[in-house]
């Protein structure tokens, strides 16, 4: 069997993925698994990474829809075939919209189901070769500290065409007008074109976990992030320090989770990937520039401070501009992503 063959993963009860395997192996030339159920499923496609899935709807454990929507979680490009028996514009319907790639009704049509797969994982493999796009969520605990601490790395991930999600715990009463500063988050997240979850958490007495780490839960459900930036628990003020701690407890799924450096952190802020943002640094400055309100009264918010700052820290990350982050825990996926957008040094 050649090396290239495509490898499919089989989701059905057994006699119909015999079926469907010895039709692949033997006309395609296909490496063909199986799974009985969409649990082992997913735990298989994990492990074998295949070029297309297919998949029945109806199934123990995880039925083809839901097993769909983890597919989309885990692994996104994976093109997916969805099968029934049952031919109704319903099914038809619910499959798309949970962004099958093809619908395929039974009995199959096995020169159908051949040409299908085969051109599946052509184009799988194509969209492999590119940069995925990622779902960040960015999470602070007042107005502007996403934007004073990662501004420049959200800045790269909007060019690239990566969702972008900033939730702000509290409206920041306690430095300022509430409304003003909501409406300079607005603005801001416009500019990125980002969506904004703007919570009302009491500024100054952000608890570190029963609420916090709930509101935050809410988010990751909702919006299924695969990168989330949040505060560093080395940090003098103790918003941040609560923050960091809810966020890491709420986000143990996501598969990359880094935190920024905020005007407080520590001398114990120790950072492990510098993240290159020279040609983002005017866009972070006109982010910054929003929340003017603060502006007159924190330094940290002058274009020549947040200069310095990135200008710091090109001694690690090279360079004229960088934005450090402290990884707690990163996938390779992120890696492939800096490099792809050459945000690195």
């Amino acid at each position: 069997m050649a090396n290239d063959a495509p490898r499919v993963l089989v989701v059905d009860d057994p006699d119909v993925a015999l079926l469907v395997r010895t039709i692949l192996e033997r006309r395609a030339g296909c490496t063909v698994d199986v799974a009985s159920d969409g649990l082992r499923a997913v735990e298989q496609a994990a492990a074998a990474r295949p070029d297309v899935v297919i998949t029945d709807i109806e199934m123990p454990g995880l039925n083809g829809l839901e097993l769909l929507a983890e597919l989309r979680r885990s692994i996104p490009g994976v093109p997916v075939i969805v099968m029934t028996a049952h031919v109704s514009v319903e099914y038809a319907v619910s499959a798309l919209r949970a962004q099958a790639d093809e619908f395929l009704t039974k009995p199959l049509d096995n020169a159908a189901l051949v040409e299908t797969v085969r051109r599946l994982a052509a184009e799988g493999r194509a969209r492999g070769t590119e940069r995925p796009v990622e779902t960040v969520l960015a999470i602070g605990a007042h107005p502007d500290d996403v934007e004073i601490g990662a501004g420049g790395i959200l800045a790269a991930h909007a060019e690239a065409g990566d969702r972008i999600t900033i939730l702000t715990l509290s409206r920041g009463a306690r430095g300022g007008d509430a409304d003003s500063r909501q409406h300079e988050s607005l603005a801001a997240a416009e500019l990125l074109g980002a969506r904004l979850f703007l919570q009302d958490l009491v500024d100054t007495e952000i608890p570190s976990s029963g609420p916090t780490v709930r509101l935050i839960e809410e988010v990751v459900r909702e919006v299924r992030p695969t990168v989330v930036y949040t505060h560093s628990g080395h940090d003098r003020h103790q918003d941040h320090r609560a923050v960091s701690e809810a966020t890491i407890a709420a986000t143990r799924r996501v598969p990359t989770v880094a935190c920024y450096q905020s005007p407080s952190a520590t001398i114990d802020y120790r950072p492990t990937r510098f993240v290159r943002i020279e040609r983002f640094l005017d866009r972070k400055l006109e982010l910054l520039r929003c929340f003017d309100s603060q502006t007159a009264s924190r330094d940290y918010l002058s274009p020549e401070f947040v200069t310095a700052t990135a200008r710091y820290w090109t001694r690690f990350g090279g360079g004229t501009a960088v934005e450090p982050l402290e990884v707690v825990r990163e996938s390779s996926e992120l890696a492939r992503t800096a490099e792809h957008l050459r945000l690195e040094s």
